[in-house]
């Protein structure tokens, strides 16, 4: 895809689509997943623990493995969309 004039803001009103955004904004979308991701690991600590304590021991022991399923998936979803970008890019016809 040919860069459009205003780079990555001039993209944002490109009507013809003719330069993507997905692939310059995706480290953004992927830090803001994982900002998301560990606000509601403590979160889900902090919910336990006002519960019972057995309750905040337990969500203390599967916060971390839920945090890593999450940021696996996010990170899984983020790469297949990279992929799709790519294959586009190289079955182009000039």
């Amino acid at each position: 895809m040919e860069e459009s004039k205003g780079g990555s803001f001039g993209a944002l009103f490109d009507f013809s689509f003719s330069s993507f955004v997905t692939l310059k904004l995706i480290k953004v979308i992927y830090f803001i997943v994982f900002i998301l991701a560990v606000l509601a690991a403590i979160g889900v600590i902090i919910v336990g623990f006002q519960q019972s304590s057995t309750m905040g021991l337990a969500a203390l022991l599967l916060s971390p493995v839920l945090f890593l399923v999450y940021i696996l998936a996010a990170r899984v979803w983020l790469e297949l969309i990279v992929v799709l970008f790519r294959i586009e890019e190289n079955t182009r016809k000039d």
